[in-house]
């Protein structure tokens, strides 16, 4: 039997925004319409970047260096981004002028486009909100193919829509996303804890302090450390050799310890206090005395920290790898069930193959316009499982499925990020009743034929059937 041929996928490199405008028209001109799906650095989880049958756009192909697709605004504190730009391009642009990003994700190799549909987390999302929270104003396409300018007070329901939106209602082409003064320097802590209720407690206390006359941490994160992936886990560089052999001590005692990590942004005009006034922050806290690690770096090396750590899985031959990441949103009434259940249970302190990040959040900070979905409590916690399958690739992907499995069953209302879904009846619990006929509403209004991003696979051809009739 001979083999069966390659099919081969088509790929629009556009060099326009009317490339783009154009591909999207003919879609709606054929009877058979095509699927196209906006790609920038390829990140998205389950093939969600890919149109299968129908055509990629490779976004990045849209700019090129010093082409003016980003313009800062000093006077007005915004930044226009084209949707292709990475964010490690807005920040080096937006630092000419000492200004930057408020809001920002943990990794900087992501396009605009591509963070703002979904949402954009670092542990600065606590103070201003996700990326989609620091946005004025947008460029975007639409499933109709019109090129549409829209904002908070002009076309606000496609900008809400967009903004958190799986790229279900268009393709954003510009972003005016709000900036700030950017400070020099950060004082970067990581302490460790051995109690997860005070881990979780002081991280709680953290992200509280806003408006207090006692000035506090600019960014909050936390991770499990487990026993076994210490010396294995690319976060870890933090951590001297002698501190590697501590921590590893302290958790073949107790089990997963619990990392929080904080940081203080200063300028070297004021560099001569802030360890004064790192220790009047940490003081309250409840970490194992003795555990308390602190680095000095740029502002720009701060924001840029994961690079380091691809360059080390690449150099290793780790990071062109499958990624079968989970990420969910767990309310604060259950966080404790996810630390004896999944962190002491399903993992049980073994190698995770990748960083476990847990970091509270607050809603209010959120936009309950905004098609982003979060649990219903005024603090939730975002638990990050980013692990590497370079072995057991599907052992990885059942364990995710016990977790999801686990929540199910224990009645924990999580809210996954960075969603992936194969039924309808899943897609409208993971909205919610009334945010689904929201969603659905806007997609008969911006993308009727069910056009763009087909690899979310929210309105496959039956669902299209049945919602579209």
């Amino acid at each position: 039997m001979s083999p069966k041929p390659l099919r081969l996928l088509p790929v629009l490199r556009p060099s326009s925004i009317d490339d783009i405008v154009a591909l999207v028209n003919l879609s709606n001109m054929v009877s058979k319409q095509i699927k196209i799906a906006a790609r920038g650095h390829g990140h998205s989880l389950q093939g969600q970047a890919m149109a299968p049958g129908g055509v990629v756009i490779e976004m990045r192909a849209l700019g090129g260096e010093n082409d003016g697709r980003i313009v800062v605004c000093p006077e007005e504190m915004y930044v226009d981004a084209g949707g292709e730009k990475f964010w490690i391009e807005v920040l080096h642009e937006t630092l000419k002028y000492g200004l930057a990003p408020r809001s920002w994700t943990d990794y900087l190799y992501l396009t605009v486009g591509g963070t703002l549909s979904n949402a954009g987390l670092s542990g600065q999302a606590f103070l201003h909100g996700p990326q989609i929270s620091n946005v004025f104003e947008l460029d975007v396409i639409t499933g109709k193919g019109e090129k549409v300018t829209c904002s908070e007070n002009y076309n606000s329901d496609l900008f809400f829509a967009v903004l958190g939106g799986l790229g279900q209602f268009g393709i954003i082409t510009r972003a005016r996303i709000a900036i700030e003064a950017a400070p020099d320097m950060v004082k970067w802590v990581r302490l460790i804890y051995t109690d997860f209720v005070a881990f979780t407690e002081d991280q709680e206390r953290l992200i509280s302090r806003e408006g207090k006359e006692k000035k506090g941490f600019q960014y909050v994160e936390g991770s499990i450390l487990m026993d076994q992936s210490l010396i294995s886990n690319w976060r870890s560089s933090f951590f001297t050799g002698k501190d590697l052999v501590r921590i590893g001590a302290l958790a073949a005692e107790y089990g997963p310890l619990y990392c929080l990590e904080g940081s203080i942004y200063y300028n070297l005009a004021t560099s001569s206090s802030i360890d004064e006034e790192m220790e009047s922050v940490i003081e309250e806290l409840n970490f194992v005395k003795g555990f308390v690690f602190t680095n000095d770096v740029s502002y720009f090396s701060f924001l840029n920290r994961v690079h380091d750590g691809e360059l080390k899985l690449r150099s290793e031959g780790l990071w062109d790898v499958p990624h079968p990441w989970l990420n969910i949103f767990v309310p604060k009434s259950r966080i404790s069930d996810i630390n004896e259940g999944v962190f002491k249970g399903i993992l049980k302190n073994k190698d995770p193959m990748g960083p476990i990040l847990i970091y509270p959040m607050n809603k209010n900070k959120w936009d309950e316009r905004m098609s982003a979905v979060v649990p219903d409590e005024e603090i939730f916690y975002s638990i990050g499982l980013l692990r590497s399958g370079i072995r057991n690739l599907q052992y990885l992907q059942d364990q995710n499925m016990e977790i999801l499995s686990f929540c199910d069953k224990r009645g924990i209302r999580y809210k996954q990020y960075l969603p992936h879904y194969t039924s309808q009846e899943d897609w409208k619990k993971h909205f919610g009743s009334t945010k689904w006929d929201i969603f659905v509403k806007m997609k008969l209004k911006y993308d009727p034929r069910a056009v763009l991003s087909p690899g979310q696979r929210i309105f496959t051809s039956s669902l299209v059937a049945h919602v579209f009739e």
